[in-house]
């Protein structure tokens, strides 16, 4: 037997230099991606994108761009075109090679580090273009500058071209295509959609500049897709956008632009009749989804401005309520973006701002332009007053009826709810509670389950929908109540806001949403996903929340049975096993998870090691906010408009 000391000795006689790898050039970014761009799957391949357009946007803000052009290609590979400066490709003395050649394969290198290139810029760590050369397995480079054309071509991020002069032209700008590696990604086909709403959110936030999206891949019926993303009101538009499902308190946006202490700052309010908070921030077009200094800046000013109008105008003494911060945000939604020449941002995420001076600037351009408004428009102050002594009283009353919850509960397990069958670990990370549709499902989840690990919240039908409702109804609703009291999640615990969740006592890394695989289930589920989505997201960006997939069907021919989770793989069982003739094979049509005995629910849907777990994310909060307020909000023209775009992708059983 081997004692530690020995094992200790020999491992230090083979650790030497030979030991010590030295990554050059982009092998550092091909080794490790997921550090560069957050992963290898859908996330990582659209941030590709961003990375590049974003030099483009980059152009445009230090104003020698105007027009970029974005195009998905047949093979998938991706073109991205501007009209700014172009590349610079004259010689690099330092690195004796051309500049287009140090910006396309050298970490950390580029305009952006030198202040008299660029203002501001979006790619703070300057790792942008040469990170997508480096994992991409071709890549081909064009600069039109100075009356020529420039182009190099790179394959896994190095020169398999030199720098060479191609042709004469009118143009002045960079052009990038770019395959992405397939064998770094694992998957490797672009959404559209996700695209066209990173491209819409830029043209909002870049006043002026058009951005043009076109997929080249043809449809069923052959046709290509192009969308020209402009706007001119900038932000104006953007919290219209956002708000345009909700009924407005007025009509006015509340807007300034403006620079104090040389930070340019732009803000654009509204106030609506939701009782939901959506704030939205950007630094240098970054999506600052943790906010900082900046959104701290914004809340302080808007409490601080709004309580002295109420308190001048009497208006809180005729209410004799107690107000909190929090009640001058509710029904309030606002795009905050900023430009700042250094961002300190926490993490290489860039998801919160931390300089320390942007706080002042903000604090102070917001109270300006909101007393001014104000005072020059005391119909609508008195509408937003009367919404605050409104969200006051709701919040007083739903942390009674959270106390009135307590009281009820004090002997069941530390509050939990009599339905939950719980699991025996008491690790967060190792256990998953499953909320199911129906007592039926709930029977057999619990028969099926892994004891050891998985946790069983059985719901009765249809939660409400807390879009439409005041904030303490939720607490008052059993079922919802059930949720929150289960996930050991607590609100009212910050004196600052008490609608905020705190995740301390979080008792299930895995929350998992399981109903039936059909119409009533996906609702269901659109109506839990607008709970954890309103209140508490910080659920959902942390990864927790899932879908479970249920199969279809379950198809026998012979002794041959199979689960299929789609159509396409049910047609798949009928033409390998049936000859293509459906009458040949059994066909089991799952309409509901009760149809299933524990054995099956536990082997289709429930074991780690064969399930389909769909995670929920929030890749863009602004269009997340839109969309669940368009389709769980009061206003139903939008909701209609979406549902007859988008109805022949619903399967919907006769």
């Amino acid at each position: 037997m081997i004692d530690n000391e020995e094992l200790i000795r020999e491992g230090a006689e083979h650790y030497s230099a030979e030991n010590i790898q030295v990554l050059e050039g982009l092998e550092a970014v091909r080794k490790r991606p997921a550090m560069y761009i957050g992963d290898i799957s859908t996330k990582g391949l659209h941030h590709l994108v961003y990375e590049v357009v974003d030099n483009a946007i980059d152009e445009a803000l230090a104003g020698f761009c105007t027009h970029i052009e974005v195009f998905i290609n047949p093979d998938n590979s991706i073109t991205v075109q501007d009209n700014g400066r172009g590349i610079p490709v004259d010689w690099h003395e330092k690195e004796q090679k051309s500049a287009l050649e140090v910006v396309m394969t050298v970490l950390h290198a580029g305009g952006k580090f030198d202040k008299g290139s660029y203002k501001v810029s979006g790619g703070l760590h300057g790792v942008g273009v040469s990170c997508v050369n480096g994992l991409s397995s071709k890549m081909i480079t064009q600069v039109y500058r100075n009356g020529k054309i420039y182009q190099q071509e790179y394959s896994c991020g190095k020169p398999t071209t030199p720098v060479t002069e191609i042709g004469t032209t009118d143009l002045h700008g960079t052009r990038q295509q770019f395959w992405p590696d397939r064998t770094i990604f694992t998957v490797w086909e672009y959404n559209y959609e996700t695209l066209a709403t990173r491209m819409r959110e830029l043209a909002f936030l870049n006043a002026g500049i058009t951005i043009t999206l076109t997929d080249l891949r043809p449809d069923d019926e052959g046709n290509t897709r192009t969308e020209i993303f402009h706007s001119e009101e900038g932000l104006r538009e953007f919290v219209r956008y956002i708000d345009s499902s909700r009924i407005h308190l007025f009509d006015d946006i509340i807007y300034l632009n403006t620079e104090k202490n040389g930070v340019p700052i732009e803000v654009a309010i509204m106030y609506n009749t939701s009782y939901s908070e959506n704030l939205h921030s950007y630094v240098n077009n970054i999506n600052t989804i943790e906010g900082g200094t900046h959104l701290a800046g914004f809340r302080a000013a808007l409490t601080r401005t709004l309580k002295k109008y109420a308190e001048d105008s009497k208006a809180l003494e005729k209410a004799k309520v107690e107000i909190a911060p929090e009640d001058f945000r509710e029904g309030l939604t606002a795009v905050i973006s900023i430009k700042v020449a250094e961002p300190q941002f926490e993490g290489q995420t860039k998801t919160k701002l931390g300089n320390s001076e942007v706080m002042g600037a903000v604090q102070t351009a917001v109270g300006e332009a909101l007393s001014e408004y104000l005072e020059e428009h005391p119909k609508e102050a008195k509408l937003i007053v009367d919404k605050v002594v409104l969200a006051a009283a709701a919040r007083i009353a739903a942390r009674k009826a959270r106390e009135s919850v307590q009281r009820k509960n004090p002997m069941s397990g530390g509050g939990l709810p009599g339905k939950l069958a719980d699991c025996s670990d008491k690790d967060p990370a190792n256990c998953e509670l499953f909320i199911v549709e129906g007592d039926s499902a709930g029977g057999s989840a619990k028969q099926g389950r892994s004891r050891l690990t998985q946790a069983i919240l059985p719901i009765r039908g249809k939660i409400f929908n807390v879009e439409r409702v005041m904030w303490h109804k939720a607490f008052e609703h059993e079922e919802v109540n059930n949720i929150i009291q289960a996930l050991g999640v607590r609100f009212g615990l910050n004196p600052e806001d008490s609608k905020e969740a705190n995740y301390d006592k979080l008792r299930y890394y895995k929350v998992i949403i399981m109903t039936d695989a059909d119409v009533d289930g996906s609702h269901i589920d659109t109506l839990i996903m607008t709970l954890f989505y309103r209140y508490m997201p910080e659920l959902i960006e942390r990864g927790h929340l899932y879908i479970a997939t249920p199969p279809l069907y379950l198809c026998t021919k012979g002794k041959v049975k199979e689960y299929c989770y789609t159509d396409v793989q049910r047609q798949q069982f009928i033409d390998q096993y049936g000859g293509g003739n459906e009458n040949a094979i059994t066909t089991q049509r799952y309409k509901g998870l009760g149809e299933m005995n524990a054995d099956q629910l536990w082997e289709t849907t429930m074991n780690p090691e064969t399930r389909l777990l769909k995670q929920v994310t929030i890749e863009n909060a602004a269009d997340a906010d839109y969309v669940f307020s368009m389709l769980m909000g009061e206003d139903v023209g939008p909701r209609r408009e979406f549902i007859e775009k988008n109805a022949t992708y619903a399967n919907i059983d006769a």
